[in-house]
């Protein structure tokens, strides 16, 4: 995986540093989508909290991570898709949050209705967050 964590970093044009390393590393082999406080705890390393904030924002910048706003006013972090690249999120799908187990899933094979804006109003983004209990925690 250390690979392809440098490729990307190397295709992004970002410079290959262990925190950028390490930060990638944890969203390439973590299945859903993590808020700062998760990547302080699972880094494993004392990364200071600017390092990690200035890391995520290079990594939405480039296309690399797109953001999920909480009920609570945080942010949560997940991998784009293939189609998203600097200055250009294609990221318009579900995010599911768990209220149990408070995992947070892209859904991307979920159909998303067409938004009809008011003449003059042009939409950038659309965020659609579903808050219920995840298939792991129904079980």
């Amino acid at each position: 995986m250390n690979i392809r964590v440098e490729d990307i970093l190397r295709h992004n044009r970002l410079s290959i540093t262990g925190s950028r390393k390490k930060i990638l590393s944890l969203f390439l082999s973590h299945a859903g989508a993590l808020a700062h406080g998760d990547i302080e705890k699972k880094a494993g390393e004392k990364f200071d909290r600017v390092t990690i904030y200035r890391t995520l924002q290079a990594f939405v910048e480039k296309g690399i991570l797109h953001t999920i706003p909480t009920s609570d006013n945080n942010v949560r972090y997940a991998l784009c898709n293939d189609e998203c690249y600097e200055g250009h999120h294609h990221d318009d799908h579900v995010h599911f949050m768990c209220r149990l187990c408070g995992t947070t899933t892209c859904i991307n094979d979920a159909y998303i209705p067409e938004v009809k804006l008011p003449r003059g109003y042009n939409a950038l983004q659309v965020e659609v967050v579903v808050h219920g209990i995840c298939k792991n925690c129904k079980k």
